[in-house]
């Protein structure tokens, strides 16, 4: 039979030397988002480091090896419906805005609020139960989403969604890393420069070697040196990684004593709701790059995915959502096909359920692999920029200001830690305002994208329509809570001095949304005035 009658099918070949690059790659990234929730959960909340390691972080990877076994076998579904040989697996694992809302958002603030009244132990549980609900609900929001989430993508202009990654990932994933890396600048500096040359210069490092993996090898021995030399005075965990080793205690997660928590995990869905619906678009536009390199994913499928692997991740004890991966087109340049997810579901899953993370916790210096971070700080926000249309670039801009706010918030309340200070009624007004406009910062970064995105194209009725959502989400504190913690709240139940600040801001929305509507019916007219204007010109040049 002649070659040109018939479909020649090609046995998939889904491991390649590619996938050793791949690998170290996705799994350093995972690792370093462990190292991220454990390490900002100990030194800006105190949280203990041993119970972070024996209850949190075994259902947290559970949710990497359930997701990456889910899309390793998705790789091979895809490769038998295209008889392709070289379908590359999409990566997934720890997201690291959620990493970052989490940590600063819901369990630091839960941990720091259940000490006052309990002790230690019992306010890391039930932070730890909080985290199991916030996860579990993300995880079936994301779930449902994946049956209309082009649905969603279309309703929301790109500019809002993305705009609010890219606050996050400019102003948190990239500059706090950045922060914590320059306390030891000389190892800093270069793991941020091999890291910086290799995957945003695109320049090989000898051997073909992973940049990932230099930046690991080469700083990380540059500050164990150091330390043993005497020169670099690190700050040594005080934890013994060999308590971390099979946790079995951790099995009480299948008790569900955590659904007792589920009503005070109730006041963080103004966070929790957004980072799933960002991870919800981020999972859209990952299949879309996707096809771009010819692995045509089904993205109902790689939605679901991530939903059933974060409500895996709660179910076992998990804080952290997991989330397809950008850069699905690099993986597939560095020749990795299938195996690399397999090799990484199972090194972060055993990691985390065999308990040896903690070693890698210990040994690994944070120096090393943070500028992993920073790297995927800007990648997203270069890749908001690249995926928006020009003329939303002001809306991708202004997402950014209330993530500032939550910045100066962060190093404000650090300077007022424990002091009593005499401010002056002015300045205390103004970080009375930065608090309004950090709370919820999330979602007003959506709102106000998505309205400058819309008043860009002429949309008014459109955007005054984001503004009554901004208006009514002020009003219940989903946005813009004046008080503690940032809850959200009925408004008559609020006393006089909160309610006044809640009434200005929803007055403020109210009125520029009634604003937006006058002047859409204005504009209505006058281009139908200029229409019957042309009109009648060129009735008039007719009859001439």
């Amino acid at each position: 039979m002649p070659n040109g009658n018939r479909v020649t099918s090609q046995r998939y070949q889904w491991a390649r030397a590619g996938d050793v690059n791949a690998f170290f790659g996705l799994m350093l990234d995972n690792v370093a988002g462990l190292l991220l929730a454990v390490s900002l959960l100990a030194f800006l909340f105190e949280f203990p480091t041993q119970f972070a390691l024996r209850y949190m972080v075994p259902g947290t990877a559970i949710g990497v090896l359930v997701g990456d076994l889910f899309f390793f076998w998705l790789a091979f579904r895809l490769a038998r419906k295209t008889g392709s040989n070289s379908v590359t697996a999409m990566p997934l694992g720890l997201d690291t805005p959620s990493t970052f809302g989490m940590v600063f958002f819901v369990l630091g603030p839960a941990f720091t609020e259940a000490r006052t009244t309990m002790s230690d132990e019992a306010a890391a549980l039930l932070t730890w139960h909080i985290g199991i609900c916030a996860i579990f609900i993300s995880g079936v929001f994301k779930t449902a989403c994946a049956f209309s989430s082009n649905w969603i993508r279309r309703l929301i202009p790109r500019a809002g969604l993305l705009g609010s990654l890219a606050a996050i990932a400019l102003v948190l994933i990239s500059f706090l890393p950045l922060v914590e890396i320059l306390h030891t600048p000389v190892v800093g500096f270069v793991a941020l420069a091999i890291i910086l040359t290799t995957l945003i210069g695109r320049v090989r490092m000898p051997g073909n070697l992973p940049g990932t993996v230099v930046a690991l090898i080469v700083a990380g021995s540059m500050f164990h040196l150091m330390k043993w030399s005497g020169w670099l005075h690190a700050t040594t965990p005080a934890i013994n990684p060999a308590e971390a080793l099979l946790p079995t205690d951790w099995f009480s997660v299948f008790r569900l004593e955590w659904l007792t928590a589920m009503d005070e995990t109730t006041r963080y869905l103004p966070v929790i709701i957004p980072f799933a619906l960002a991870t919800v678009v981020g999972g859209i536009d990952c299949t879309e790059s996707a096809a771009a390199v010819g692995d045509e994913y089904d993205t109902r499928l790689i939605v679901a995915g991530e939903g059933i692997a974060t409500i895996v991740a709660s179910l076992c004890g998990g804080v952290i959502q997991t989330t397809p991966y950008i850069g699905h087109p690099a993986y597939k340049a560095m020749g990795g096909r299938a195996a690399y997810t397999l090799a990484t579901a199972l090194f972060i899953g055993s990691a985390g359920v065999l308990g040896y993370f903690g070693y890698l916790y210990v040994i690994i210096p944070k120096p090393a692999v943070f500028p992993i971070l920073i790297f995927i700080g800007l990648e997203i926000t270069s890749q908001s920029y690249q995926a928006t249309p020009k003329k939303h670039y002001p809306a991708i801009a202004i997402a950014c200001i209330p993530a500032l706010a939550y910045l100066a918030l962060i190093y404000t309340d650090k300077v007022m830690a424990g002091q009593t200070l005499n401010l002056s009624p002015a300045l205390q007004e103004e970080l009375h305002t930065l608090r309004l406009l950090s709370s919820g910062y999330i979602v007003t970064s959506l709102l106000w994208a998505s309205l400058l995105a819309f008043i860009i194209d002429r949309r008014l009725l459109m955007a005054s329509i984001f503004l009554g959502v901004a208006a009514t989400f002020t009003l219940f504190g989903v946005i813009h809570s004046p008080l503690v913690g940032s809850p959200m709240y009925l408004p008559w139940n609020l006393d006089s001095t909160a309610l006044d600040s809640v009434m200005r801001f929803t007055l403020g929305y109210s009125f520029s949304a009634l604003l937006l509507i006058g002047l859409h019916f204005h504009l209505q007219t006058t281009q139908s005035s200029n229409i019957d204007s042309n009109v009648e010109s060129n009735n008039a040049e007719t009859h001439s």
